[in-house]
């Protein structure tokens, strides 16, 4: 089985990325199921519904987000109607959604995906990750092998700790959120891919994302500005995984990164 999983996709352009690639993408990897990290798809801050909705009609099977969650309070009512939309896991109890979901392939195959957020350097107080997954992996181990941990973080250390405490428990843990993509893709010595952080879908020609002459405005005279996405030179950043059907361990991870250079 092979699973796609796209890295923060950053406004209009990054959504772009994956309306245009991956179709292709599917085809050349026959593709099985595909996870997109959206936490930055509106205007580059958060998410709506309908721009959920779009990713969906895309194709996307299951959307993760972040510490932007809560940027667009449209957002807490689809909670409700869209299950494949999935919030950290280790946020306090009473938060609005779920952090995990299963989903079906086309060759009724069962994916579990779960979302954790980081507290290295995080603005949001969220509980243990590693704690919370723990909790976690029984429920859906009885119900399927095949687990992808999408671990939002900022902190590289935090990612790695993650990688070897899930190793041979899940099928991958894919780090998000730092926009930047990481060569350090590999199966662990339990059968676990890894990679740091998939990377950014959304315009190369930038500061992660955003216009890069106000962000080094921003860093020479220490003012406030106001964040914009920038246009140039959009790309898709992610992993192709891929899992042994009897196992639901990777056999490997391939790191991607189409569009424009």
């Amino acid at each position: 089985m092979n699973i796609l999983c796209v890295g923060d996709v950053v406004g209009k352009p990054g959504r772009k990325m994956v309306e245009d690639l991956l179709p292709g993408l599917r085809e050349e990897f026959s593709l099985d199921c595909v996870i997109v990290n959206v936490e930055n798809a509106a205007g580059g801050s958060g998410l709506t519904p309908r721009i959920a909705d779009h990713f969906f009609r895309m194709g996307c099977d299951v959307l993760t987000l972040g510490d932007h969650v809560w940027d667009r309070p449209e957002l807490i009512e689809y909670f409700v109607q869209q299950s494949r939309l999935i919030r950290p896991a280790n946020f306090p109890e009473g938060a609005p959604g779920v952090g995990w979901c299963i989903v079906e392939t086309p060759a009724k195959q069962k994916v579990a995906v779960v979302s954790l957020l980081g507290r290295v350097f995080i603005k949001y107080y969220p509980d243990c990750p590693f704690k919370a997954v723990d909790a976690i992996l029984e429920k859906l181990r009885a119900e399927t092998k095949n687990i992808i941990v999408d671990f939002h973080a900022e902190a590289t250390s935090e990612k790695v700790a993650m990688g070897w405490f899930l190793d041979g428990r899940v099928s991958a843990v894919v780090g998000t959120h730092t926009h930047v993509q990481t060569a350090d893709e590999r199966v662990l010595p339990a059968g676990t891919a890894y990679i740091t952080d998939l990377g950014m879908t959304g315009p190369q020609d930038s500061v992660i994302g955003q216009v890069k002459e106000k962000i080094i405005s921003r860093f020479l005279t220490g003012m406030p500005v106001r964040f914009e996405v920038a246009q140039d030179h959009p790309v898709l950043c992610g992993t192709v995984i891929d899992i042994d059907d009897e196992t639901g361990l990777a056999r490997g991870i391939i790191r991607i990164q189409r569009g424009e250079s």
